[in-house]
């Protein structure tokens, strides 16, 4: 009977770590930003074309430019709105059909050839690869230690309860890396001030970055939690299992 209890909530909290850990990495809402001068200024604003080059805005005091970015895909938009509900207007269902998008799994926000020099950049790339691959066998290995505790229910199978634990909390302990690095990335590392202080020299002296952590952020500690649970869940099953009939 206990077994039974420990095996019905280690498979929800298991079910839980894979939804939720899948839609976080499968939705480019890591990272919301805006940026904008003074509305009163007249100022040529700067941001991030599709390829990574800087585009010039002249004569746009009333424009924000939104940001929204995930594992896949870094997304900007312009409005004539401020970012008082920054949240809403990035939201999924709330953008609109011009918005530019390129590839992210490279080329995190806001780094480019022309707001940083060529050490900054190289070491940007160089962090967002570890970050990209430690997200990937995050999620690999969730999915796989879901697979093989499928197997291992028909069977009572000791070894494979053992097996699917370990991956489980492999997955927790690699994307807990993944949310630390981005954390640090955002608040610690000076890539963000770096971009800010470019705009500010270069073409607006009253520019202003808002950053926001997204909803996909927010998933990943909540997918980390019931990952970690579930791993040490089924490692105690297949020891129980173990003991009691082998």
């Amino acid at each position: 009977m206990k077994l039974s209890v420990a095996l019905f909530f280690a498979g929800l909290f298991g079910a839980l770590a894979a939804v939720f850990i899948l839609l976080s990495f499968g939705t480019d809402y890591w990272l919301l930003a805006s940026e904008t001068c003074d509305p009163n200024a007249s100022f040529v604003l700067v941001s991030l074309s599709q390829r990574g080059d800087v585009v010039v805005h002249e004569n746009v005091s009333d424009i924000t430019t939104f940001y929204h970015e995930g594992f896949f895909w870094r997304c900007s938009f312009g409005a004539n709105v401020d970012d008082s509900n920054l949240l809403w207007k990035l939201w999924f269902t709330n953008q609109p059909h011009s918005k530019v998008c390129m590839h992210a799994y490279l080329f995190p926000f806001p780094v480019s050839h022309q707001t940083h020099n060529a050490t900054d950049y190289d070491s940007a790339i160089i962090y967002r690869g570890f970050w990209s691959v430690f997200m990937l066998i995050g999620v690999a290995a969730v999915v796989l230690g879901g697979f093989i505790i499928i197997c291992a229910a028909p069977f009572a199978s000791h070894r494979l309860y053992k097996a699917g634990g370990g991956l489980f909390l492999l997955s927790g302990l690699f994307l807990l890396c993944v949310v630390v690095m981005y954390v640090l990335w955002v608040q610690v590392l000076n890539v963000v001030d770096l971009y800010i202080d470019y705009q500010r020299s270069v073409m607006c002296q009253n520019f202003q970055l808002s950053l926001h952590y997204g909803l996909s952020f927010m998933l990943a500690p909540i997918g980390i939690f019931f990952c970690l649970l579930a791993g040490l869940l089924f490692l105690l099953i297949g020891r129980t299992i173990q003991i009691h009939y082998h």
